[in-house]
């Protein structure tokens, strides 16, 4: 049984922004808050009733704000500390939770911590990191290269999971923990109601064997999130945590840790590697969504219900058909992920079915880490696979300016942006969705209005009624009385039986057939 904390937290609808891709104010190319502000009423209209911003703060954008210098202050770029106050304000004002991305693993190399730290070894900023005389692993860095980059300033090496510029805080020096967690307060304090914490597993390091799930992750999830002024908040954090005990011991309400974790099972569907494309079936993911559905319920967790962020290619080129049946596919997707027990999670553009764009030069990409693959691609496979690898892969496929129509730009800003517009940008837009017959954003909004004003979707039991080998996913939800079924038919047609003594409540075709077309779904609820 979920306790009362959780089954309010059930109601969100988390709406995930790229501010630097989402609107451009002030026609400088880049997204800014008061680009957000402005789209409140348009997200309010969408039906979500929460946004998690990606990194706003200080950053030199070696890794696109990942790499923090300043945690208590705003890109330049992206405007001021008082923007994001009035942006707070206003969001809440249209009922709209605000939740920030936190980055504790590391900062950036420009950090007032960092550039003390590498002045000497008796400073009071010294043991802030980590660092050595020599290399103390053989890890390599997620970007490519060695995780230890020597500093000739201090004369020693020091540890970054990610780019150069990212160094590794020392977690163990208690100084460093009473800083986070006055980060923590400073933003709670401005009224934000929760946080995405970024690679939070590896704030504790279990050395020399690997650079997270250290001994004391736990104690120091404890110390950020246990306390009295932080337990109302809602957390999610991104960790590769596949162990049962260890989810557990993450996100158990009686643990005093995180609300929820991203699960990544599914997220790799689609794909032999993040680079090359495998084609599968979407049954693949209803087999993962069962297994993590059934272990939720029976662990009384919350499930986090997503298919796409700022990291991963769209999830609808990888397992759809993002050309003749983009909506299709785009809504069907939908309905399986966000009819089920948990907290959606809905990325920009996701709601007007925002598909892969194709690119023939490096040039128009941005992604430290796609660019660095293209490289090491490019004497293995020549050119042109190595760039059909980066379209395929790089994060920059969904970190591209948001297409709000089909003019200049797509309508994201007048001039032009910091990364190449979408390349289908002119058809694949909101304003052109929402003129159609068959528009995925007002699918949307009547599935998350569905979703919100339906107590079996948000609390009810799931009892799955089609079998393993069938090519489509039917279930059950009933809570207190009220039951629905749903039924989620995949990529060929299929003779699917719909319960009688039913009222159908949402679909995405236009009319019914003797069978259920490809992608098509339907929702009914019993009388």
């Amino acid at each position: 049984m979920l306790t009362e904390k959780y089954m309010d937290f059930s109601k969100l609808v988390i709406y995930q922004i790229y501010p630097r891709s989402f609107m451009d104010s002030n026609n400088d190319g880049i997204g800014d808050l008061q680009g957000i502000r402005l789209k409140l009423d348009y997200l309010q209209e969408l039906g979500i009733n929460a946004i998690w911003l990606c990194p706003c703060y200080k950053s030199p954008n070696v890794d696109n704000g990942y790499d923090i210098a300043d945690y208590r202050d705003i890109m330049d770029e992206f405007g001021t500390l008082e923007d994001m106050k009035l942006l707070i304000k206003e969001a809440h004002e249209h009922g709209i939770k605000v939740i920030m991305d936190l980055v504790p693993n590391h900062t950036s190399t420009q950090h007032k911590w960092f550039l003390e730290s590498k002045k000497g070894k008796d400073n009071e900023y010294s043991d802030f990191y980590y660092w050595a005389d020599e290399p103390l692993t053989d890890w390599e860095a997620c970007f490519g290269g060695s995780s230890w980059e020597y500093c000739p300033e201090r004369g020693q090496y020091y540890l970054h999971s990610y780019a150069i510029e990212q160094a590794d805080l020392n977690w163990d020096n208690p100084r460093v923990r009473e800083e986070m967690c006055a980060v923590v307060d400073f933003w709670v304090d401005l009224g934000v109601d929760g946080f995405r914490i970024d690679v939070i597993d590896q704030i504790s390091k279990e050395f020399p064997t690997r650079n997270c799930f250290g001994p004391h992750l736990h104690e120091y999830i404890n110390q950020m999130f246990g306390r009295e002024k932080t337990a109302h908040l809602f957390t999610v954090g991104e960790c590769w945590a596949s162990d049962m005990d260890e989810v557990r011991r993450h996100c158990a309400a009686e643990r005093n840790e995180l609300t929820t974790l991203f699960q990544f099972e599914h997220s790799d569907l689609g794909r032999d590697t993040k680079y090359e494309r495998r084609p599968q079936s979407l049954t693949a993911a209803r087999d993962i969504l069962i297994k993590w559905q059934n272990i939720a319920d029976d662990n009384d967790l919350l499930y986090s219900l997503f298919t796409d962020n700022h990291d991963s290619s769209p999830f609808l080129s990888r397992m759809g058909n993002d050309r003749e049946l983009r909506y299709e596919s785009a809504t069907c997707i939908a309905a399986m992920f966000y009819t089920l027990r948990g907290i959606p999670f809905i990325y920009q553009g996701q709601e007007f079915g925002t598909a892969l764009p194709n690119y023939d030069s490096l040039e128009d990409f941005d992604d430290i880490e796609g660019i660095n693959k293209f490289h090491e691609d490019l004497p293995i496979f020549g050119h042109e696979k190595a760039m059909e690898r980066i379209n395929f892969g790089s994060r920059d496929g969904f970190r591209r300016p948001m297409c709000w129509s089909g003019e200049a730009y797509g309508g994201f800003s007048t001039v032009k942006p910091w990364i190449t517009t979408h390349s289908r940008y002119e058809e694949v837009n909101l304003e052109a969705d929402r003129a159609s017959e068959k528009s995925v954003f007002r699918f949307f909004q009547a599935l998350l209005k569905l979703r919100l004003n339906t107590p079996a979707i948000l609390y009810g039991t799931l009892n799955v009624v089609s079998k393993t080998e069938d090519p489509f996913f039917v279930f059950e939800r009933e809570y207190e009385g009220e039951k629905y079924t749903v039924i989620c038919n995949f990529e060929e047609e299929s003779k699917i039986a719909v319960p009688e003594n039913t009222t159908v409540v949402l679909q995405n075709y236009l009319d019914r057939a003797e069978t259920f077309r490809p992608y098509e779904i339907l929702v009914v609820k019993h009388n």
